[in-house]
C-alpha cells in the first residue's frame, strides 16, 4: 500500500478543497449557528457534484479526502452519517439522491406472522431527525426504515451546527423486504474511519487558524510566533494532526483493499484522531486567549466539531482498549 497521494488523487484534493471553500464558507456556518439558515442547498451541491456517489468501497480514498476537507470547514450537511454510516450497511440498495443514517443500537426486532416489528429509542443518532432513511442495527439484522416510520427529536449539543438526534421506534411493521444482508462489522469499520478523518479535518483548522493567529498577534512588539513557547506548541499540535491524518488515510487504504487489519487500521485511526484533538484542543484555545472564549471567534466552530468527533462512535480510550486486546489475543507480529 502507497501511502501517498497519486496525481490523481492530489487533484482530487485541490478540487475538493477549492469547491468547499467556495461553497461553505466560515460565513454560511455562522449564519446557520445565528440565524438558522437552511443548509439544504448545499446538500443540493454535493448530491449535483457526485461526491454522495462515493460509495463503493474502492473508493475508501477518495472519500477520505473529501471528508477530511468538510471536517476541515465545519460541514453542516448529513454527508458523514449518509456516505460513512448509512451507505456502507445498505450496500447496492444506497440512493445517492437521499440522505440517510445509522442507528447501531437501542432496537429489537422480533418477527411475527407478517413480517418483522421494531420497538426501542437510540440516543445520540448522527443526523437522525433529518434523514430521510435509517439503516436500523438489531439482533436479527439490519433494517432499512423510512423517516415516516420514526419518531425523532434533535438533541441539543455543544456543536450548533451538529445534528444529533434521539430516535424512536414504537411497534414499527416493516415486510422482509425491509432487512437487508449487510457486514456490520465492517460498516462500522468505514464509520469509524471516516469520523477520524473528520476529526482530522477539523483539528487542522484549528491548526490554520492558530497559525494566522499568532503570526499577527504582537506582544512585547512582536508577533507572538516569534516566541519559541508559541512555536513548541504550534509543532505539537502539528505532529499530532499529521500523525491522526496518516493512520486514517491509512484505515481508508485498507477498507478499500479489503485488507483484514482494517479493524485495527480503524480502531488506530479513531483512537488517534481523538488523541490529537485533545491537544489541539488545548493548545488551540490557549494560544488564542480569550479571544478563543468568544463567540464572535470562527475558532469556535472547529473546537466543537473536533471535540464531538471524538465524542461520537467511542472516544480514544475506547479504541485502545479495542487495540489492546487484538493485541493481547493475536500477537502484535500479525499487523
Amino acid at each position: 500500500m502507497l501511502l501517498e497521494f497519486d496525481a490523481d488523487q492530489r487533484l482530487w484534493q485541490e478540487t475538493v478543497r477549492d469547491a468547499v471553500t467556495k461553497q461553505c464558507p466560515a460565513s454560511l456556518i455562522r449564519g446557520i449557528a445565528e440565524n438558522g439558515v437552511d443548509p439544504s442547498p448545499l446538500w443540493k451541491t454535493y448530491v449535483d457534484a457526485g461526491w454522495t456517489e462515493l460509495a463503493d468501497p474502492e473508493n475508501a480514498v477518495e472519500l477520505a479526502i473529501v471528508l477530511e476537507e468538510l471536517g476541515r470547514a465545519t460541514d453542516p450537511t448529513p454527508f458523514l452519517a449518509t456516505l460513512t454510516q448509512f451507505a456502507p450497511l445498505i450496500g447496492a440498495g444506497f440512493d445517492p439522491q437521499q440522505a440517510g443514517t445509522a442507528v447501531y443500537g437501542g432496537v429489537s426486532a422480533y418477527r411475527d406472522a407478517d413480517g418483522w416489528r421494531l420497538s426501542g429509542t437510540a440516543r445520540y443518532v448522527l443526523d437522525g431527525d433529518r434523514a430521510e432513511r435509517l439503516a436500523v442495527v438489531t439482533d436479527a439484522g439490519v433494517f432499512v426504515v423510512d423517516a415516516d416510520q420514526v419518531t425523532t427529536r434533535r438533541t441539543a449539543v455543544f456543536d450548533p451546527v451538529l445534528h444529533i438526534a434521539e430516535v424512536s421506534l414504537l411497534d414499527v411493521h416493516l415486510p422482509d423486504t425491509a432487512r437487508v444482508k449487510a457486514d456490520v462489522e465492517r460498516a462500522r469499520h468505514v464509520a469509524l474511519t471516516g469520523m477520524a478523518i473528520t476529526t482530522v479535518g477539523a483539528c487542522q483548522r484549528i491548526l490554520d487558524l492558530v497559525i494566522e493567529h499568532v503570526k499577527q498577534r504582537q506582544q512585547f512588539g512582536v508577533a507572538i510566533g516569534s516566541f519559541q513557547a508559541v512555536q513548541h506548541k504550534t509543532v505539537d499540535m502539528h505532529v499530532a494532526t499529521e500523525r491522526a491524518r496518516a493512520l486514517a488515510y491509512f484505515a481508508a487504504l485498507t477498507i478499500a483493499a479489503d485488507d483484514p487489519r482494517r479493524r485495527l487500521a480503524a480502531a488506530m485511526a479513531k483512537a488517534s484522531a481523538g488523541e490529537a484533538q485533545a491537544l489541539v484542543f488545548r493548545h488551540g484555545l490557549q494560544l488564542f486567549g480569550a479571544m478563543g472564549f468568544t463567540w464572535e471567534n470562527d475558532l469556535q466552530f472547529a473546537l466543537k466539531r473536533a471535540k464531538a468527533g471524538e465524542l461520537l462512535l467511542g472516544g480514544a480510550a475506547e479504541h485502545r482498549a479495542v487495540i489492546a486486546e487484538e493485541y493481547r489475543s493475536n500477537g502484535a507480529a500479525d499487523f
